[in-house]
C-alpha cells in the first residue's frame, strides 16, 4: 500500500474510533501522559471490521511478590460502557494525585494495582453486550450451575444470535477471557490478599456489590472475609447506598467468570482472593429520563451529562476504600476463629432462606 493510501486509511480508522469507541482514544491518551512508574501493555488484539482493537493492561504500585493486589476491570459487556468509564475516571484521578499526594505515593509502596479498563473492546465498538463472536464473556467460563438457572439469562448454548450465549465448550474460553486469566495466574497465586472489582451496569434501583457464587446457592469458602469487608466499609462510610449480596440471591448462571477464577485461585493459594462485582442500578437513570428507553445504550448508561458525571464520581470512595483495605488487610482480615464466627453471621444474613 502506498503511503498516501495508508495515511487515508489511518485517518478513516481514527474517525471510526472517535465515533464508535472514544473510550479507547481517551485511554491511550491517558496512558501516553502517565507518569513514570505506570506501565501498560497489550494483552490481546480483537479483530473487528478490519480494525485490531487492543486489550490493555495497566500496572502501578509495588512489584513485591508478597504485596496485596487490587484488580479493576471494566467493559466486560460492550453495552455497559459506564463500567469502563468508571475505571478510567478513577485512574485519571489517581494519576493526577500522584504528582502531589504523599499518601497516594505511600499507598503504592504497599499495594500493586492492575487495571483492565476495557476487556471487550470489540463489543463496545459494535455496541453489543457480547464480544464480536456473539459470546457473553460473563457466561463463558467452564463452570455449570448446580441448580436450574434462569431461562436464557443464566446462559444458553442455542445460538450466538441470542443474548447470554455461553460459547462452544469445546472451543474453550474466548480470547478476552484468556487474556484476563493470564493476568490472574501471573499475579494472584501466593499473595496473602487480593481482590478484584468488575464494574457493570444492570437493571435495578440500587447500586449493588455482588460476590460469588452465581453457580450455586451455598456460600463461598471465604464468606466470613466478605462479611468482614462489608462491616469495615459500613463503619467507615455509614451513609453508603450499596447493597451487598451474593449473585445467587438473584439468579443462577452457567459459566460465571468470577466463580471460576475464585475457585481456581483458592485451589492453588493459601491467601484470600475476593472477587467483587459492582452492579450500577440503571433503572434510576431510566426513571429520571424515560426517553432513554428509545436508545439501546440508554438501558445501561446514564445519558444526561450531569448524571453521568455524578455516577463517575460517586464510586471513587468505594474504589479508594478497596485499595486502602487491601493495603491494610492484616488489620481487619479475620483469623481462623473470627472467620468461623463471621461465616455464621454471613449465613444468617444472606443464606437464611436457602438453608
Amino acid at each position: 500500500m502506498i503511503p498516501a493510501e495508508q495515511a487515508r486509511r489511518d485517518r478513516g480508522q481514527k474517525r471510526r474510533l472517535r465515533t464508535f469507541l472514544p473510550e479507547l482514544i481517551q485511554l491511550e491518551r491517558l496512558l501516553a501522559e502517565a507518569p513514570e512508574g505506570v506501565s501498560s501493555s497489550v494483552l490481546s488484539r480483537v479483530n473487528v471490521r478490519d480494525l485490531e482493537l487492543p486489550v490493555y493492561r495497566v500496572d502501578l504500585g509495588t512489584d513485591r511478590k508478597d504485596a496485596p493486589v487490587v484488580m479493576l476491570i471494566g467493559g466486560v459487556h460492550g453495552l455497559e460502557r459506564i463500567g469502563t468509564q468508571v475505571v478510567m475516571a478513577w485512574l485519571s484521578s489517581f494519576l493526577a494525585r500522584l504528582a502531589w499526594d504523599d499518601s497516594v505515593q505511600a499507598l503504592l509502596e504497599r499495594v500493586h494495582i492492575t487495571l483492565l479498563p476495557m476487556l471487550n473492546p470489540g463489543g463496545m465498538y459494535l455496541n453489543q453486550r457480547s464480544n464480536p463472536n456473539g459470546v457473553d464473556l460473563m457466561r463463558n467460563a467452564p463452570i455449570t450451575a448446580q441448580d436450574r438457572s434462569a431461562f436464557l439469562l443464566g446462559g444458553q448454548r442455542l445460538s450466538p444470535r441470542l443474548p447470554w450465549y455461553t460459547g462452544d465448550p469445546e472451543q474453550g474460553m474466548e480470547a478476552e477471557n484468556l487474556a484476563l486469566e493470564s493476568v490472574i495466574r501471573e499475579l494472584l497465586p501466593g499473595r496473602p490478599f487480593s481482590l478484584a472489582l468488575d464494574c457493570h451496569s444492570g437493571f435495578g434501583w440500587q447500586d449493588q456489590i455482588w460476590f460469588p457464587y452465581a453457580y450455586r446457592r451455598r456460600p463461598m469458602r471465604r464468606i466470613g472475609s466478605v462479611m468482614a469487608l462489608k462491616l469495615i466499609w459500613e463503619q467507615a462510610y455509614p451513609n453508603h447506598t450499596y447493597r451487598f449480596e451474593p449473585q445467587s440471591a438473584h439468579y443462577l448462571t452457567h459459566g460465571d467468570l468470577w466463580d471460576y477464577f475464585y475457585k481456581q485461585v483458592n485451589r492453588t493459594s493459601a491467601g484470600v482472593f475476593l472477587p467483587l462485582t459492582l452492579e450500577m442500578g440503571s433503572w434510576r437513570w431510566i426513571r429520571k429520563r424515560p426517553r432513554q428507553l428509545f436508545r439501546l445504550e440508554g438501558f445501561f448508561n446514564p445519558l444526561v451529562p450531569h448524571r453521568h458525571q455524578r455516577v463517575l464520581r460517586s464510586h471513587m470512595p468505594w474504589i479508594d476504600f478497596l485499595l486502602n483495605a487491601a493495603a491494610s488487610h492484616e488489620n481487619w482480615l479475620p483469623g481462623a476463629d473470627e472467620e468461623s464466627m463471621l461465616r455464621e453471621a454471613a449465613i444468617m444474613h444472606w443464606y437464611r432462606d436457602s438453608r
